[in-house]
């Protein structure tokens, strides 16, 4: 798949493809339904499948005040919508200026002009332009006009509750990991790069891998059954993670995400790696001390291992995507 970043002319563009817009920050079942129904209608047609999103999130210029936190870094979703097999990403600066573009001008300088669809698909309730005064309805009397056709299509629910990306970041907050997955289609992940430590697992006699993440959103405080992707080592690593402040052994700590890898001792500083999240075992806690600590974390590193046995992996074979 082509990431084209702001695109400096029309020329950069793929034209009379099939074109889908949204934001899809972690690319959830609903995003991943509206990319392939517009990629299988593509091939369908024999023209390109382009997905259009901005960046940054356009809540950051219209509500910088919300505070909000993504899921997935634009490096991130880009790969997991190529997963959904589009041929181009089209990432555009989304500015004060851009904010203020009437969805008419939006349809006809862009849409129209420089990539000259031939079908847009986009999410029903989608809403673009200067107030978010443009919808479905006016894209699809727009593109009678000016010669592409526009298909509306309806969120996917689960439940009573429609796959949103506000309701997966909801769940990670919460460190529901499990439910975070079901809505997404796969494991939850972070990406980051291993730093050095102050050794205070190894002191304990659990040695971490440090991660210092990447990802705006993690999950909330507590023990985590995880698998980290050590690219150097071509494979997935069961492991145990602790995110939280380490209250036992400090006061006033800053948030750190540190993993103990099973059965494991190589040095890994300064490689970037994937941390998956399966499923929490406990918040972070104070102990009376740190042979309570110890004790504690046995038991989280024996359940991470019980964990991958229920599931049919030993944890050497332990493969993710």
């Amino acid at each position: 798949m082509e990431v084209l970043r702001n695109p400096a002319s029309s020329s950069d563009l793929p034209r009379g493809g099939v074109v889908t817009i949204g934001n899809f920050d972690g690319v959830h079942l609903g995003h991943q339904m509206l990319v392939r129904g517009a990629v299988e209608r593509a091939r369908e047609l024999g023209v390109p499948a382009v997905a259009l999103t901005f960046e940054p999130h356009p809540e950051r210029v219209l509500r910088p005040e919300s505070g909000l936190r993504l899921l997935a870094t634009p490096a991130q979703r880009a790969q997991l919508l190529a997963r959904c097999g589009l041929d181009t990403l089209v990432e555009l600066a989304f500015d004060a200026r851009f904010a203020a573009t009437t969805a008419e001008e939006f349809a006809r300088e862009f849409l129209f002009r420089q990539l000259a669809p031939r079908e847009v698909r986009l999410g029903s309730n989608f809403r673009f332009g200067a107030r978010r005064q443009g919808d479905v309805d006016l894209l699809a009397r727009l593109g009678v006009e000016m010669g592409f056709t526009v298909t509306g299509v309806e969120p996917l629910y689960d439940g009573d509750e429609p796959i949103s990306s506000t309701r997966v970041r909801r769940e990670v907050a919460h460190g529901r990991v499990d439910e975070a997955a079901r809505l997404l289609g796969r494991v939850h992940f972070v990406d980051g790069k291993v730093y050095r430590g102050e050794r205070m697992g190894r002191r304990l006699g659990f040695p971490t891998i440090n991660v210092g993440v990447e990802n705006e959103l993690i999950p909330a405080h507590g023990v985590y059954v995880t698998g980290l992707q050590i690219p150097s080592f071509g494979k997935v690593f069961a492991s145990a993670t602790n995110i939280g402040v380490r209250p036992t052994i400090y006061e006033n700590y800053h948030v750190t995400v540190e993993s103990h890898v099973l059965d494991f001792i190589a040095d890994v500083y300064r490689e970037d790696v994937r941390l998956f999240f399966y499923r929490r075992l406990r918040d972070e806690r104070v102990f009376p001390s740190s042979v309570e600590l110890v004790s504690q974390i046995r038991k989280d590193v024996e359940m991470t291992r019980l964990h991958f046995l229920q599931q049919g992996i030993r944890e050497s074979d332990l493969v993710l995507r």
